[in-house]
């Protein structure tokens, strides 16, 4: 490991074996997409469990980012202008991806090739960019990662 962990404001979860993490600043859509992407998937019968929402604590082992929640919020998700609600969590998950939440009506129609995101010191995430109206964020991230997206 690589010093202490990174205090990163975002959501973290994960689908299948892809650890993912919401970026954006507050009331961006992350928690959100995080949560539509974790129903979606549960929908398809995959498994889908939520890190940690608002906080995650980012850390290195060798190649891997690793997102951990802090305990204090286990469980826990803001559904902005709704309240708090439930959604079972595991304590960590090697991350994969980091995903920007955008409005299509102010982003560049396609982003910049090979993009990464710093989440912290020299702790970098391929990007993908997903709009914030999407209807499937889960297809649409399976469709730009290669993974094939599950019929529901």
């Amino acid at each position: 490991m690589s010093g202490a962990p990174a205090n990163v404001h975002g959501t973290a979860i994960v689908v299948g074996t892809t650890g993912l993490i919401f970026l954006g600043p507050s009331g961006s859509g992350k928690s959100i997409l995080a949560f539509d992407c974790l129903c979606e998937a549960r929908s398809a019968g995959q498994f889908a469990a939520l890190v940690s929402d608002d906080r995650v604590l980012i850390s290195r082992y060798g190649d891997c980012v690793v997102a951990t929640r802090p305990n204090q919020i286990k469980d826990l998700i803001e559904l902005r202008h709704a309240g708090i609600g439930r959604f079972r969590s595991i304590p960590r998950t090697v991350l994969s991806y980091a995903v920007l939440p955008i409005n299509r009506e102010t982003a560049d129609r396609l982003p910049p090739e090979n993009a990464r995101v710093a989440l912290c010191r020299d702790t970098t995430l391929p990007a993908i960019h997903l709009p914030t109206d999407v209807r499937l964020p889960f297809a649409f991230i399976n469709a730009l990662i290669g993974a094939e997206v599950p019929l529901i």
